[in-house]
């Protein structure tokens, strides 16, 4: 998983791949079929090691706004984990992904999906039990709060701490009152 996460779909070469996975090219031919059946098995990875954790948070609290806030605190965590690639494995490897992988794309274009409409239903969710405002604007709450994700990771990349990643997540959670159109109560302000 790592070496996709490194280098990407395109980045990782099959010399690259089986070094690190201790088999020869045949093997890895007769174990997954194809470069892109392993990336999407290391992909099914990633959801389970590192994307679960981020998602599970949206659950993690009953108000919506420690929800977010606990989601981005787990992506700045993730994604500067020591140890472990930088940022966000299927963010990076779309980014190096060309036209002549039009397959590939696709399917890392349906997990970010999935992502936006796992954030999404949680922001539907939080509308429904009265922790946003009726008509609020769900879709810009997750475009911008799945937007300050994207940013954390791209900066993970390009080696910003652990803290930078946190003041960002807090930077992003200081948008919740103009986004939203209410202010903060005492204990949102408490902390």
């Amino acid at each position: 998983m790592d070496v996709f996460w490194i280098h990407g779909y395109e980045g990782s070469s099959l010399s690259q791949l089986t070094e690190a996975m201790g088999i020869n090219s045949p093997s890895l031919y007769a174990a997954f079929g194809s470069k892109e059946a392993l990336f999407k098995e290391a992909l099914d990875q990633y959801d389970r090691e590192e994307g679960a954790a981020i998602q599970s948070r949206l659950d993690s609290r009953p108000r919506l706004r420690d929800a977010i806030e606990a989601m981005l605190e787990a992506s700045a965590i993730c994604f500067s984990e020591p140890g472990r690639p930088p940022g966000c494995m299927v963010l990076l490897s779309a980014l190096n992904c060309t036209p002549g992988n039009a397959g590939v794309w696709q399917h890392l274009h349906e997990r970010r999906g999935r992502s936006l409409d796992i954030l999404r239903a949680r922001f539907l969710r939080g509308l429904a039990e009265g922790d946003l405002p009726p008509g609020c604007d769900v879709e810009a709450l997750t475009s911008f709060y799945a937007g300050i994700r994207q940013a954390m990771s791209m900066q993970a990349i390009d080696g910003a701490s652990r803290a930078t990643l946190q003041g960002l997540a807090r930077a992003g959670m200081l948008a919740w009152d103009a986004l939203v159109g209410q202010p903060a109560t005492t204990a949102d302000a408490a902390g």
